[in-house]
């Protein structure tokens, strides 16, 4: 059955998906190859914002203490923050910034996080922590100017709710965390944006909770944080993690949660940002390299901005440690892009998002229709995937437009079909191909990155009566973008493609020259 698409927009299409990315720890950032990574992500995608860990970690070195004619003073040292809060504006993207972890030089206990170390529990002294703030928010203030650091939003900690990332996940004691952050924040300049409380799945008991204290003392909040993802208990194998999933559905739903559950508090209206999401939560799960992986996301990235202000996918890089160094090219990592910046489907997916159009036409379960001001009409278009593993999904999917397209007395459109999946645009496939080589060489890389591309084919397609019948088959796994443009035909009078190998003008090319037996 072929969709009608109407002629008029039903809303627009938001920037949530691109509002933000999230990034391994802070200090990662300072590396070449960091930031090569994130130059080829801007120009494809265009994030706004980016997201990490450790701004005030010891890897940063920002809180330094020393003792000085017996008095214990403290110094604050910003040259790694600035030299990544530079980078990152140079190519267009500005910090979501993350309060965290505990400087170990204030920390008052030694429990930490990761293989880097990071301190997770609360500060020894509360005032020193508040000093440490409001002097971090007033250098960047001082630096970047005032009205550049109130368009970046300040996030206190990441994921309290957990113990592995809050000592004994201890609610009050977040609970004057915040406090004391957001009125250390307010007191740099009350416009700031300072929210929280970024809690992991599964912790929305949290919500209600938070908005009750921040309201009874009067503590700022000018917006709502979340993470969001679908993964079940890890299946550890060597250098590895295995997951069921939830369907993509549920990640929509969580995006849904923070809104419905402040409904009736102080809280309700205020913005809500997905400061993590993606389908496991595991760095070293190798789901997030497939094509299924693609195909899985496009419903949430097309539909995910009715919800939410923002959905920070994470990450944009496989130069992530959470779990040590990457062991292997296609290892699992969060990233859109490996460590040695090959495009993975998922990749795809955003850079095709970023040729969508502002207007949207139509949205059903497999597609997304958009328009651009200049007229030009791009199609989202995802095949179905099977969570379970047990209902194999069809290897061919088709989907019957019929779409508007002017300007008036139109009558032909330019094609151009820009796909992923199982085969094209799948370098983790190559990569098997290729025997899974540990440390690629640069022939085998140079391979990979033309296997990465997405496949792309074009043609012409008459328009009847302002409209154009599109017909789609994707394959198994496949996600494609469809790009129709109105031609303005002005080829001129004498152009003849017959004459491309010099027949005389009104000569059939085909015929036999004469004399010819």
């Amino acid at each position: 059955m072929r969709i009608t698409v109407p002629d008029q927009p039903t809303a627009r299409l938001t920037d949530a998906w691109r509002t933000c990315v999230g990034s391994g720890r802070f200090e990662l950032a300072l590396r070449r190859d960091y930031q090569d990574s994130l130059a080829l992500v801007q120009r494809d995608i265009g994030f706004r914002h980016i997201r990490g860990h450790g701004l005030l970690s010891d890897g940063v070195g920002v809180h330094r203490p020393y003792e000085y004619r017996g008095i214990r003073r403290v110094r604050h040292a910003f040259g790694y923050v600035d030299q990544v809060i530079d980078a990152c504006l140079e190519l267009g993207i500005r910090p979501f910034v993350e309060l965290g972890f505990m400087p170990s030089t204030l920390a008052s206990g030694d429990q930490t996080v990761f293989w880097w170390r990071g301190n997770v529990t609360p500060p020894e002294s509360w005032s020193e922590w508040a000093e440490l703030v409001r002097a971090t928010v007033a250098h960047l203030v001082d630096r970047y100017g005032l009205d550049e650091v109130r368009g970046w939003p300040i996030e206190v900690w990441n994921e309290p709710n957990l113990t592995n990332f809050w000592a004994g996940a201890d609610r009050d004691a977040y609970h004057r965390l915040y406090e004391v952050s957001a009125h250390a924040v307010k007191e740099v300049d009350a416009a700031l944006q300072v929210g929280g409380p970024a809690i992991s799945p599964g912790a929305d008991e949290w919500l209600v909770p938070f908005a009750e204290f921040v309201t009874d003392r009067a503590v700022p909040v000018d917006f709502v944080s979340r993470h969001a993802y679908t993964s079940g208990p890890a299946q550890h194998v060597p250098f590895g993690t295995h997951q069921t999933l939830a369907p993509a559905a549920e990640l929509l739903a969580q995006f849904a949660a923070p809104r419905r559950h402040l409904r009736d508090t102080a809280l309700d209206g205020l913005p809500v940002h997905i400061t993590e999401f993606n389908s496991s939560y595991r760095p070293d799960n190798p789901v997030h390299d497939t094509a299924f992986h693609a195909a899985y996301l496009a419903p949430v990235l097309a539909g995910g901005g009715d919800l939410v202000d923002s959905f920070a996918y994470w990450t944009f890089s496989d130069m992530f440690e959470e779990e040590g160094v990457p062991t292997a090219l296609f290892h699992g990592g969060f990233g859109l892009l490996t460590h040695r910046q090959i495009k993975k489907p998922t990749y795809h997916l955003y850079a095709f998002m970023a040729r969508l159009g502002a207007e949207i036409l139509a949205r059903g379960p497999d597609h997304l229709v958009t328009r651009d001001t200049d007229g030009r009409v791009a199609v989202l278009a995802w095949a179905p995937v099977d969570v379970t593993g047990r209902e194999p999904v069809p290897d061919r999917h088709p989907l019957a437009l019929s779409i508007p397209l002017g300007p008036p007395g139109t009558t032909s459109a330019f094609l151009l079909r820009s796909s992923v999946g199982e085969e094209a645009g799948n370098a983790r496939a190559a990569w098997a191909e290729l025997g899974r080589p540990r440390s690629p060489r640069p022939r085998q890389l140079d391979a990979l990155r033309e296997a990465a591309e997405p496949a792309r084919t074009h043609r012409a397609l008459p328009v009847t009566a302002g409209r154009v019948a599109l017909d789609l088959v994707l394959s198994r796994h496949e996600v494609t973008l469809v790009e129709l443009t109105p031609v303005r035909d002005e080829t001129p009078p004498w152009w003849d493609e017959d004459r491309l190998l010099g027949a005389p003008a009104g000569v059939d090319p085909a015929a036999e020259p004469e004399g010819r037996p």
